[in-house]
């Protein structure tokens, strides 16, 4: 039973939803998304964001808008699912973005305002680890799991299928492709005992976006954009953790009908707790706000973000049902 209820915890952590943030400003993956599970495990995450500040939450290229103001709440589900390639461990993943979207501005002495609402862009997500424990193709392998020093190989693809209206510049879809390729990093501190783990993680990426050529009438193009996600995690028990969380985006300099903004160069920091709330399902509850935020080219952005996934495996949904009977 000790075993199993080992293998259980072990199988809550499991990263299923990391994607869900992908598509948004602030975009920052949740501490211990990438610790790894046993192959074959899936889950569905359901998001709810809900961000304000001076760039549209739904455009991962930050592109600001000085003397703005946006607010947007947005919903989000997906399904994830881990499996072995090549004796590594890997996961595929799919978010739907969807909600609610409005903006202010000013323009010749009068205050202008947009909104939008319905489906963002999908994205889809692909990540496999390069360094660390090898896949996880049995309950040993699972109970024997420690993430030591991992490195992985991400890469994201946003789908240009999202609502868009050409005739105004807020917008729930993008209207272009985009992406990312990144490589986390997950750094285990001390021993893995639940209740007593300890991790440092860290993902460097860089985001690349293709050119909209109806954003408004004119073209807006995007030079890459370079972010930097941090992460210091720590148990409180065996079922409750916390995280202190860093982002640092550079770049993304845009160019809207042939005039050219700033560079980003922007602090954000965060804290976010989690809850494992039984074998199949857990939580998290996380805010994050940027900082040297001061300027009129800065980006200003802060937000509440709540999660709820369900994950199962065939094998811990079998050993219920025989304990059952």
């Amino acid at each position: 039973m000790k075993q199993i209820n080992n293998l259980r915890l072990a199988l809550t952590a499991m990263a299923v939803i990391g994607s869900f943030c992908a598509t948004q400003a602030m975009a920052q993956v949740p501490g211990r998304f990438y610790l790894k599970s046993l192959s074959g495990a899936s889950g569905v995450p359901v998001i709810v964001n809900s961000l304000s500040g001076n760039t549209n939450p739904f455009d991962p290229s930050h592109t600001v808008t000085p003397e703005a103001s946006f607010d947007a709440t947005m919903a989000m589900v997906g399904f994830a699912q881990t499996y072995s390639l090549f004796d590594r461990s890997a996961m595929a993943a799919v978010i739907f973005p969807m909600g609610r979207l409005s903006g202010e501005g000013a323009a010749f002495g009068k205050t202008i305002g947009q909104q939008a609402s319905g489906f963002g862009d999908p994205m889809l997500e692909f990540d496999i680890n390069l360094i660390g424990p090898p896949a996880q193709k049995s309950i040993p392998d699972a109970l024997r799991y420690q993430p030591g020093f991992s490195l992985d190989l991400l890469a994201d693809l946003a789908l240009p299928i999202g609502e868009y209206d050409n005739k105004q510049q807020l917008n729930i879809g993008q209207n272009r492709w985009y992406g990312r390729l990144g490589m986390p990093v997950t750094w285990q501190l001390g021993d893995w005992v639940p209740g007593r783990r300890t991790t440092l993680e860290f993902l460097p990426a860089v985001w690349l976006f293709g050119d909209n050529t109806d954003y408004g009438g004119q073209t807006l193009s995007t030079d890459p954009l370079y972010q930097l996600d941090a992460h210091l995690t720590r148990d409180f028990t065996a079922n409750l953790w916390g995280a202190l969380d860093a982002s640092w985006y550079s770049g993304g300099q845009a160019t809207i009908g042939g005039v050219t903004g700033s560079k980003l160069n922007n602090v954000g920091v965060g804290l976010t707790l989690g809850y494992t709330l039984n074998d199949n399902m857990n939580m998290t509850f996380g805010y994050k706000s940027t900082l040297n935020d001061t300027g009129p080219g800065d980006m200003k952005m802060d937000g509440f973000m709540f999660t709820f996934v369900y994950g199962w495996h065939p094998i811990i949904e079998g050993s219920k049902r025989l304990k059952s009977e």
